[in-house]
Order: structure tokens, then C-alpha cells, then sequence
């Protein structure tokens, strides 16, 4: 593995924190980006890589994509990410669990963790059984919400209708037609919400199950992972694994609006110019699905309850357009205005 200065996803993190523990096969990633606000606050992935280059490179872009997201947030915390490097089978074991609690709680309260890709609220209990340093777990362990994905979920609704009314001119999603990449937790929440208001939907998931599932109670329809991008629909929304918008993607997108949960979701700084390029409106993937972790760090810091928790989700719109308006005040692109305006924040700007 390479040296951590050489990656260019490396961006002068404070402390990446390499966790073995040979008993159990735990090995992780730690990564602190700043905690400029506050402790580091992001969630820990459980995942197989094919390389541990690519558990590096994903814990430092997500980890600074948490700095950068707690800011625009509002909330009083720096950004952090774990990743767990689980084997082919992903195995996952309670000592593997318990032995990923402890190292968090070494680093004394810097990192604070919660939720993430093949990590459930379950697995948060073990790991809160080696340390206080963890949100988002279930109501009766004393959680404001509890699972992060339907906040998420409202959040990345309000920024999709945002987009559209900026885009669009419209107050409604009604008859617009909606692409959605995923089919998991958040993606569910936000296909239900806008089939509610009377969006028609297209969802694609590598999951067959999954997604004829969520089409069918939706009244959707199922699209292929190979055909979604390229699908003409009114919005795009990518809310699976990110880098998904790349020069050729951007390409051969036929939509006037990308707007999803997913993070980290341009491939490169300039795939943000080639979309702008193409006159597609983007909604910062960091700002529009900050309604996870607004919930759960309202638990940790212990000050808001459900009604104030939705409240501060509902200022998403508010962030995306004043992001919308600066770009076509100053020309740069949405994901570099955004980026300027969180590096201010932490002191980077």
C-alpha cells in the first residue's frame, strides 16, 4: 500500500489510523479530515476490496466528504470515516465487531461512529457495547430517530423537489418522471415519498429481489444497473455507491437535473465543469443528503428532539439554492462552489 501523502484523494487529513487485530481478522481504516468543528463525525463501511488501495482511497474521500457535509450542516462536528476490509465472504463476526468498538474508543472521543454501507443499527449496538463514541442507534437505546435512512431519505426528497422547482419551474413532482439508481434503505425511502406525490419512477438495483420489490409497491418500473444512466427522465437520481458521474457517463446522460443520495458521486473535480457543461443542474451530493447525519448527531450532542430534527433537514433546499445562485453569479460550477463554501467553514478556505 502506498504512503496516504501520495493518494490524491489525500487532503491534508489530520490522522488515518491503520486498526489490526490478528484474534479476530479486523482490519480498518480510520480516517479523521478535520476536526476543525468538532470531534470527527461518519459513519463505518463494511466492505470486501479488491485492493486495499481502493479501502484508502474510499475513507478519504469519505471522510472528507463528512467534513465538508457536517459543515454545510451546520452542526458542531469535524468529519471522519471507517472502513472494514472484510474478506470475500464478508464475514462478519461479534468479536470482529466488538474488536472495531475498541479501537474507536482509543482514540478517546476524536471519532465518532455510526451507520454505513454493510453496517446495521444491530452492529452499532455491539459496537456501543466497547464505546460511548457511536450515534445512531435504535430508539430504545436512546436514539432521537434511530435509523438514519429515512431522514436521509426526507432530506434527499426536499433537495430532488429543490432542484426541480430550480431547474424546472415546478412546486411538484407529479408527472415527472424520476430515475433512481438503488434500491436500499435511503433509495426506498425516496422512491416512496416521491410516488406519493405522484412521480413515475424507474429504479435499477444489482439486487433483482430488491428492486422488483420496491417497484412493485411503488408502481414502478425496473430498469437495468447498465441502462439507468442513460435513461431520458426529468431527474437522475444516483443513491447507490458513488464515482458513477465520469466524463463518459456525463456523456450520455439525458436528464436536466441530478440530484441523489449517494456520496462522493463525480468521479474527478472536472467531472463537476463537464456536467455544468451540459446545462445539468447537480445537487451537491454532501448537502442534499445530510438528514442521516443531522439525526444522528442530534442523538450524540443531545439537543433536538424529533420536531427539531426534521426542522434542520428541512433547510436543506434553502443551502442547495443559495449554492445554485452563487454558481450562476460566479459562474463556477455547483460542487466546486460548495466545496469553497464548506472550506471556508473549517478554515481551509
Amino acid at each position: 500500500m502506498q504512503s496516504p501523502w501520495d493518494y490524491p484523494d489525500f487532503d491534508d487529513h489530520e490522522v488515518v489510523h491503520f486498526v489490526t487485530d490478528r484474534n479476530t481478522g479486523l482490519k480498518a481504516i480510520i480516517a479523521l479530515h478535520s476536526t476543525a468543528l468538532g470531534p470527527a463525525a461518519g459513519g463505518c463501511r463494511f466492505w470486501h476490496y479488491d485492493e486495499p488501495a481502493d479501502a484508502m482511497r474510499d475513507v478519504l474521500r469519505l471522510s472528507r466528504g463528512m467534513s465538508y457535509k457536517n459543515a454545510m450542516a451546520g452542526l458542531p462536528l469535524g468529519g471522519g470515516k471507517a472502513v472494514i476490509l472484510a474478506d470475500k465472504q464478508r464475514t462478519k463476526t461479534p468479536e470482529l465487531i466488538a474488536a472495531f468498538g475498541k479501537a474507536v474508543d482509543r482514540l478517546g472521543g476524536s471519532y465518532i461512529t455510526a451507520e454505513d454501507v454493510g453496517m446495521s443499527v444491530a452492529d452499532l449496538v455491539e459496537v456501543s457495547k466497547h464505546t460511548r463514541h457511536v450515534a445512531g442507534l435504535p430508539a430504545a437505546e436512546g436514539a432521537v430517530g434511530g435509523d438514519p435512512g429515512p431522514h436521509t431519505a426526507y432530506g434527499v426528497f426536499l433537495g430532488v423537489k429543490a432542484a426541480v422547482r430550480h431547474a424546472l419551474g415546478k412546486d411538484s413532482l407529479d408527472g415527472l418522471h424520476i430515475a433512481i439508481q438503488g434500491a436500499g434503505s435511503v433509495a426506498s425511502g425516496l422512491a416512496r415519498l416521491a410516488a406519493k406525490e405522484g412521480a413515475r419512477l424507474s429504479i435499477a438495483d444489482i439486487d433483482e429481489g430488491r428492486v422488483r420489490s420496491l417497484a412493485d409497491e411503488v408502481n414502478g418500473t425496473v430498469v437495468s444497473p447498465d441502462q439507468i444512466l442513460t435513461l431520458e427522465a426529468d431527474v437522475l437520481s444516483p443513491c447507490a455507491l458513488g464515482a458513477i458521474l465520469t466524463e463518459e457517463s456525463i456523456g450520455a446522460l439525458r436528464v436536466p437535473v441530478v440530484a441523489g443520495a449517494a456520496n462522493n458521486q463525480l468521479a474527478t473535480p472536472q467531472d463537476g465543469d463537464r456536467i455544468a457543461a451540459r446545462g445539468i443542474l447537480y445537487a451537491p451530493d454532501y448537502v442534499i443528503n445530510a438528514g442521516g447525519i443531522i439525526n444522528v448527531s442530534s442523538e450524540h450532542l443531545g439537543d433536538a428532539d424529533e420536531v427539531g430534527v426534521k426542522a434542520r433537514i428541512e433547510q436543506i433546499p434553502g443551502r442547495l439554492e443559495s449554492i445554485w445562485q452563487e454558481s450562476k453569479a460566479t459562474g463556477r460550477n455547483p460542487a466546486e462552489v460548495a466545496d469553497a463554501m464548506a472550506q471556508r467553514l473549517i478554515g481551509r478556505g
